[in-house]
């Protein structure tokens, strides 16, 4: 073990230099939640009874979500929280919001969706230069997080309200889908488009945004049409919903529109920060005082756990919110606790007579099994709680589970590391502890 310490610390300050690169400056990479940012925090409840016979809450709901979603990305809202309330209503929140006003009108107007056959004879990269011609536009498509630009006719051929059902089929060899019926009055126009324009791309837009440009194959006639693509199943679900949202305009009420200062975010990020220096302080001066040397070593193994969770919530890029900022506070002594656990150990070790080097080799395997059936425990809580949990628990969860991964590696690798550095090569026959 110990000819492979110093290796292992060269790692550890390789692994300490990423997470100081991923967290500067601070305030650019550390996303701030609403609690801490302020913004806008709206519930959206459905209009059941304007609900078509058959269709449930929980659909309407889907339709909901993922029409809100399109809206707030070209809002440019930064890591913005949407969620499902119940069967009947959705939760936004809008970290940092300049304009709730506008905010709230995008959100509660009705869906557009439209048709519209794609220019494949324009040159786009003229046309985004700004040499569009006048029968165009330039819409983009979302791939991956990129923006993806088309340049379509203004004119809609169709639009949803020409829609009358759109669902996911399986083809023959496994592959999803999606199937569409067109209303009666529009069956005869929808063949009429795909018979003169064969060869060519109809884009599918909803929101201004593209969601599909598939090409037209041939002429279609019966009032069905079929999507095809390399689409997941969830993926055939999403342009399901999206397609339903003409055919099913689903009213959203707004019952609760709440704005929440930026003086009252700085409040609570300046009292959570005063209670974690006071939280820190207090354990690294018990810490010395108590374990002399080797505090200091726990305590240079708080400092960097503090520095890997910083980095990873940095590097995952995300949402620090107060009862996050709540959860690394626990952390500083769950971390320091297993610690405290190996210490007591190695002292129980040098009491039966063992040698420095023996006792902390003994104190940290017989500690082991104990720091992880109490830290694993733990973490399955967690994790619970981020699969299950929303908004502000949500945010309590990822710190709290990073913070124990992070507890572990420093608690049991690096302080064991520091250890191993410290009494190599010395015949040392009392250990500070």
């Amino acid at each position: 073990m110990y000819q492979y310490s110093k290796w292992l610390i060269l790692f550890i300050i390789g692994v300490a230099t990423l997470a100081i690169w991923a967290i500067y400056p601070l305030e650019e990479k550390i996303n701030l939640g609403l609690d801490l940012k302020g913004g806008m925090h709206v519930i959206l409840e459905a209009d059941t009874s304007k609900l078509p016979e058959g269709e449930s809450p929980r659909d309407a709901v889907d339709l909901g979500l993922e029409i809100i979603r399109n809206r707030i990305d070209q809002f440019g809202v930064r890591e913005p929280s949407i969620a499902r309330q119940g069967d009947k209503r959705i939760v936004v929140d809008l970290p940092g919001i300049e304009d709730p006003q506008r905010a709230v009108e995008l959100i509660g107007k009705i869906a557009l969706l439209e048709f519209k056959l794609v220019d494949e004879k324009g040159d786009i990269d003229k046309a985004l230069q700004g040499n569009i011609p006048p029968e165009d536009e330039i819409l983009y498509k979302y791939e991956n997080s990129k923006k993806k630009p088309y340049l379509v006719k203004k004119k809609a051929l169709l639009s949803g309200n020409d829609i009358k059902d759109a669902r996911v089929e399986i083809g023959q060899w496994g592959e999803p889908y999606i199937g569409l019926d067109f209303k009666p009055e529009a069956a005869e126009k929808f063949a009429e488009i795909t018979g003169q324009h064969v060869g060519e791309r109809l884009a599918i837009i909803l929101d201004n945004v593209i969601q599909s440009a598939p090409v037209i194959k041939t002429r279609i006639s019966g009032g069905k049409a079929q999507i095809t693509g390399n689409f997941t199943m969830e993926e055939a679900n999403e342009l399901k919903i999206v397609l339903r949202s003409g055919a099913l305009p689903i009213p959203f009420d707004i019952i609760q529109n709440t704005i929440v200062g930026p003086s009252l975010g700085k409040d609570s990020i300046q009292k959570g920060l005063l209670a974690g220096f006071i939280g820190f302080f207090a354990v690294v001066l018990f810490m010395i005082f108590y374990y002399k040397k080797a505090g200091l070593i726990a305590d240079a193994a708080l400092l960097l756990n503090l520095l890997f969770i910083l980095g990873a919530l940095a590097a995952l890029k995300a949402t620090l919110t107060l009862p996050g900022i709540a959860g690394i506070i626990l952390i500083i002594g769950m971390s320091i606790d297993a610690n405290v656990i190996i210490f007591e150990r190695i002292r129980e070790e040098l009491k039966e007579g063992r040698a420095p080097r023996s006792a902390v080799d003994a104190g940290y395997n017989k500690a082991l099994r104990t720091i992880l059936d109490a830290n694993i425990t733990t973490l399955i809580v967690a994790l619970i709680l981020l699969q299950f949990g929303s908004g502000p628990i949500k945010g309590f969860a990822i710190t709290l589970s990073i913070g124990i991964l992070a507890s572990l590696f420093t608690a049991v690798v690096v302080t064991r590391v520091i250890f191993n550095l410290l009494i190599a090569g010395k015949p040392i026959k009392k250990l500070s502890i």
